[in-house]
C-alpha cells in the first residue's frame, strides 16, 4: 500500500531527480508553489493531507517522468519486486561551451573522443547517457550556470520536453522544445530575457533530451 510517507517521498524523489525544490516542481506542474510544501503535508490538528492523484499527474506530465519512475521514488516498487536498489555508475560529463568546439561527440550524439570528465548517477539503464555542465542564464531559475544535466540520445522528444541540441555549425544548447514540424523545431527558454529560436531542421546536428538534473 502508498503510504502517506511513501507518496511525499515519491513527489521529493521526483524534485530530486530534476534538481529543484518541490516549490519549482510545482510551479512547473501550473500548481500553486507551496502545493508540496512540508508544512502543508499535515494539517494543525495533526490530520495527514495528501497529494491529488491530479497533482501527482500533472508533475509526471511536466517532467516527462513515468509512474514506474514516481513509484521508485516512494520507495514501494523496490519493496514489491524484490529488486535491488541500482548501483551507481558514472556517467561522461563536460561543459555545454566546450562541447560545441567539436570532437566530443559522434554523428548520432554520443559522447565521443577524450577530456570528458565523469559523475555519479544512480544508474537507469542506459548506456547512452552522458552529462553536462549547464553555461549560461538562458535556463533559469529550473538551470542555473554550474548545474549539471543528464541526457539521452535514444529517448523520444517530444513537445514540452527538456532538450539539449547540437547545431551543424557546432552550437550546443539547453532548452525546451516547444513545437517542431517538418522542417522547423523552436526552441523557448525558462528565461524571459531570451526569445524563442526558430532552427531549420537541416541545420541540426541531433536532439537529445534532459532525463535527469543535479544542482
Amino acid at each position: 500500500m502508498l503510504s502517506h510517507r511513501a507518496i511525499w517521498d515519491g513527489i521529493d524523489a521526483l524534485a530530486r531527480r530534476q534538481g529543484v525544490s518541490v516549490s519549482a516542481l510545482a510551479k512547473l506542474a501550473g500548481l500553486d508553489a507551496t502545493a508540496f510544501n512540508v508544512s502543508k503535508r499535515v494539517s494543525n490538528t495533526g490530520r495527514e493531507r495528501w497529494p491529488s492523484t491530479e497533482s501527482i499527474s500533472k508533475i509526471l506530465e511536466a517532467t516527462g517522468e513515468t509512474f514506474d519512475s514516481f513509484l521508485h521514488g516512494t520507495g514501494l516498487y523496490m519493496q514489491t519486486s524484490g529488486l535491488a536498489e541500482p548501483a551507481e555508475r558514472t556517467v561522461p560529463l563536460i561543459g555545454l561551451a566546450q562541447a560545441g568546439s567539436g570532437g566530443f561527440f559522434d554523428s548520432a550524439g554520443f559522447p565521443a573522443g577524450q577530456g570528458w570528465d565523469e559523475i555519479l548517477l544512480p544508474s537507469p539503464g542506459d548506456n547512452g547517457i552522458y552529462a553536462l555542465e549547464v553555461s549560461g542564464d538562458s535556463m533559469e531559475p529550473l538551470y542555473r550556470e554550474g548545474d549539471r544535466i543528464v541526457v539521452s540520445p535514444t529517448e523520444q522528444v517530444r513537445r514540452g520536453d527538456r532538450v539539449v541540441v547540437k547545431t551543424r555549425d557546432g552550437e550546443v544548447m539547453a532548452k525546451i522544445l516547444f513545437r517542431q514540424s517538418a522542417r522547423q523545431l523552436e526552441l523557448h527558454s525558462l528565461n524571459p530575457a531570451y526569445e524563442p529560436r526558430i532552427l531549420d531542421i537541416r541545420d541540426i546536428e541531433w536532439v537529445a533530451r534532459i532525463i535527469w538534473a543535479s544542482q
